[in-house]
């Protein structure tokens, strides 16, 4: 694994905006940056970070199918009581999931470790999927890159074939925040996607669902919602004022409720005590067990955040880096013994590898200043190399 310096394509903003890429730069800053490229063998590739994700993805369904049967385990994992047969029962009818993100720690030197998994809302599948793949073969045309260079990335085809294996007797809803750039850009590449597969989809806005008399879910047309597939925290439409009409409603929803045992900081301490010793896992605790004492060096998170917001990364006993943000108020927090990323003179690299259906498909890599990885983190494409 190697950090290479390369050129610019010279039109890269005009192609990015040609192709519908209106969050290349956010916060004033650029996100996308391609003054670089993370260079990987295929040997990498294939033994140290496409097959730990397929294992811990069985190993996360597998906590999903114990957490299901368990009242114990679905309240560590922080699903609120009055959801959790909802959340069970999705589980036991396999509703179909689409995607995830595992967020990964990996140097070249040793196993990836497992930092989080993005099991509902993971952003970044537009970069990921399409963007990067642009840059690939335009960057081999111009000799930025060999040309024989290559990509772990079937993301878009694994996407369409996921849209496709879904019924297709109804509209398919997309909704998020249609206020935010980047989710707005992610769900219409979602979109898009399904249209290839044969789907009907439509965008509605999640301010704007509404309900009928029966506590069906309608859209901006007062058209029923049978399926939606949005880009909205589990944990945000349980706390909603219409979370509750949610299990009656009769939406399927994509990502399914059963994600909401997933897309937790829960899930970390819950699977080193199911797998102690695993290879890419890292010793994680629930804050309070005595264990957690025992990590000096370690990285404090609440059970739900996004974007890095109020993680504590302590060294030594002391915090060394801390994001502030508004999910300080949680009562249950996670310790995870800290690692080293994959760092240099450019910053941090997090490497996010994503599960379409039940495989691993692609691989995006964001680059943060911090050693905690947030909403300011560039995206830096990738290449696989001959050895």
């Amino acid at each position: 694994m190697r950090r290479l310096a390369i050129a610019e394509r010279p039109d890269w903003q005009a192609t990015a905006e040609a192709c519908g890429f209106n969050f290349h730069h956010m916060y004033g800053e650029a996100y996308w940056d391609e003054t670089a490229c993370f260079a990987f063998t295929l040997e990498e590739i294939e033994r140290d970070i496409e097959e730990p994700s397929r294992e811990l993805h069985a190993m996360c369904l597998d906590l999903a199918d114990r957490a299901a049967a368990d009242e114990e385990l679905l309240e560590r994992l922080g699903v609120p009581e009055p959801f959790r047969d909802y959340v069970a029962g999705s589980w036991h009818k396999r509703e179909p999931t689409v995607f995830g993100r595992f967020d990964l720690a990996y140097r070249g030197d040793g196993p990836a470790k497992l930092l989080e998994y993005n099991a509902d809302t993971p952003t970044g599948l537009y970069e990921a999927a399409y963007f990067q793949w642009v840059w690939l073969e335009e960057a081999k045309s111009l000799g930025i890159v060999a040309a024989t260079s290559d990509q772990f990335n079937s993301i878009q085809d694994e996407l369409i074939a996921a849209y496709g294996a879904l019924p297709k007797r109804s509209i398919l809803h997309f909704s998020t925040d249609g206020g935010s750039v980047e989710d707005f850009g992610t769900i219409t590449y979602m979109m898009d996607c399904a249209l290839q597969a044969g789907q009907r989809p439509k965008f509605v806005d999640i301010a704007a669902i509404g309900h009928d008399l029966a506590d069906r879910f309608t859209d901006q047309d007062d058209l029923v919602i049978d399926v939606l597939a949005n880009i909205y925290p589990w944990e945000w439409l349980f706390t909603e004022e219409f979370g509750p009409k949610i299990p009656r409603s009769g939406t399927r929803f994509i990502e399914p409720a059963w994600k909401a045992m997933l897309s937790t900081k829960a899930i970390l301490p819950l699977l080193w005590e199911r797998h102690p010793g695993h290879p890419n896992l890292l010793p994680a605790f629930f804050e309070g067990d005595p264990r957690a004492g025992g990590l000096t060096d370690h990285v404090r998170k609440p059970l739900f955040s996004r974007e890095g917001a109020n993680i504590s990364l302590n060294r030594g006993g002391r915090t060394v880096a801390h994001i502030d943000g508004p999910y300080g108020g949680q009562d249950r927090w996670v310790r995870q013994q800290a690692t080293e990323l994959f760092s240099s003179a450019h910053g941090h690299a997090v490497l996010g590898t994503w599960i379409v259906g039940d495989e691993p498909c692609g691989l995006g890599m964001r680059e943060d200043a911090s050693p905690i990885t947030m909403n300011l983190s560039r995206f830096v494409p990738h290449i696989i190399v001959e050895e």
